[in-house]
C-alpha cells in the first residue's frame, strides 16, 4: 500500500503573508516581517506542494523559504531592508575593512577577519555582513556563534550566500 499523495491546500494570500511575517519576526526579531514583506509582495508557489517558496517585491526576490527547515534565506534586497531598519550591531557580523571588497564579491568570511558580531548570533543564523563603517557587504549563514567568531583565529565564520558586488557584475 502506497502513501496517499499529498493534497494541495489552497492558502489565501492574506494567510501566506501572515505566516511569512510571523516566521520573519521569529527569525530576525519583532517588526522584521513588515519590514521585509510589505503588502505589495508576491509569492512564488511550488507547483508540486502548493507552498510558498520565494517572496518577491517589485520584481526583486526578498527571501526564499528553505524547504528542509522552513526558515527564511535572505537575498541582498532582503538584507538591505533589514540593514536599513535595524540599528547596529543587530544581525551583523563586522569584518575588517581591508577585506570588504572580497566579501562584497561573495567570498566567505573567516573568523580571523571578524572585528565584531551581534552577541545574539548563533551558528546557522542568517546574518548581514558589514564593514567597520556598517556598510552592507553580503548576506549569508553563520557557521559559528558570535563568541566563537570573536575568539577563533581559524575557520569559516560566515558562509556567504550573496555579496553586493556579485549582483552588480
Amino acid at each position: 500500500m502506497g502513501r496517499k499523495p499529498e493534497t494541495k491546500r489552497f492558502v489565501s494570500r492574506k494567510e501566506n503573508l501572515r505566516q511569512i511575517r510571523f516566521i520573519a519576526d521569529y527569525q530576525f526579531g519583532k517588526g522584521a516581517g513588515k519590514i521585509l514583506f510589505p503588502n505589495s509582495v508576491k509569492f512564488v508557489i511550488s507547483p508540486k506542494t502548493g507552498r510558498v517558496r520565494q517572496i518577491v517585491d517589485q520584481g526583486l526576490r526578498i527571501a526564499t523559504i528553505k524547504p528542509a527547515s522552513g526558515w527564511l534565506s535572505l537575498s541582498i534586497e532582503g538584507a538591505k531592508r533589514l540593514h536599513k531598519a535595524f540599528d547596529f550591531p543587530r544581525l551583523r557580523v563586522v569584518v575588517m575593512s581591508e577585506i570588504s571588497e572580497f566579501i562584497a564579491k561573495g567570498k566567505n568570511v573567516f573568523a580571523k577577519h571578524v572585528v565584531e558580531a551581534d552577541e545574539n548570533i548563533r551558528a546557522e543564523d542568517e546574518v548581514l555582513v558589514v564593514d567597520e563603517r556598517d556598510r552592507l557587504l553580503a548576506t549569508g549563514k553563520a557557521v559559528l556563534g558570535s563568541i566563537e567568531m570573536m575568539d577563533f583565529e581559524r575557520g569559516m565564520a560566515v558562509s556567504v550566500r550573496a555579496g553586493i558586488k556579485k549582483l552588480e557584475s
